[in-house]
């Protein structure tokens, strides 16, 4: 007899299967009150982020490709413009990853602690990782303000060098928020929790809500 789960209840496994895949549908986030509505507001920023630099590669990309060799002729800037979206789509994507609870974990030790020792470690690593996060986005904030000085441009798209790096500290900071919102989901709530809605545990033990 097949177990079914409710539709609140989404497996979410460690491995790279197909059963990894949530179904498409418009993220709500399972924090009350203002918590939630700063999580779903990062959650379409990254919806945005991701769509849209992912689909203008592949728009650039295929267009380049007809253009060298049916019209035998490249876009010149086509390469450019694939390394700043691969900026905006890696940094938004370190936000999605903490979202839905997929980045590496070596958790040994974790594992092996009783359960109220590790909600502790858990909201531990949540609010340490978060301050580097913010940390880092301050840096790379301050960098690309010292870029903007120097007033550098890229070769191909005569845009300046600062613009394409915006990504990175707001990547960082969307990140940051993400694991303070997790420490928090932890506090407030009785399980442990990878994510705001991914309940830790492995294979069929470990849930998205």
């Amino acid at each position: 007899m097949i177990d079914e789960k409710p539709d609140s209840q989404l497996q979410s496994q460690t491995d790279t299967t197909g059963t990894d895949d949530a179904p498409i549908e418009v993220y709500q986030s399972s924090l009350p009150g203002f918590l939630g509505t700063i999580d779903n507001a990062v959650s379409k920023v990254e919806a945005i982020m991701l769509g849209v630099g992912v689909l203008l590669m592949a728009v650039n990309t295929s267009a380049n490709v007809v253009g060298r060799f049916v019209l035998q002729s490249s876009i010149f800037f086509s390469e450019e413009l694939n390394r700043v979206l691969i900026i905006l789509i890696t940094f938004a994507g370190i936000s999605y990853a903490a979202r839905h609870g997929r980045h590496i974990r070596m958790s040994a030790i974790f594992d092996a602690l009783p359960f109220k020792p590790r909600k502790l470690l858990m909201i531990v690593i949540s609010l340490v990782t978060a301050i580097f996060m913010f940390g880092l986005a301050w840096y790379s904030f301050t960098y690309i303000l010292t870029q903007a000085g120097r007033g550098r441009v890229l070769p191909a798209l005569q845009i300046p060098v600062w613009i394409p790096m915006i990504w990175v500290p707001v990547g960082f900071f969307m990140t940051g928020l993400q694991y303070l919102l997790t420490a928090i989901k932890n506090m407030i709530e009785d399980g442990i929790y990878l994510s705001t809605n991914v309940v830790e545990g492995y294979d069929d033990n470990e849930t998205e809500v």
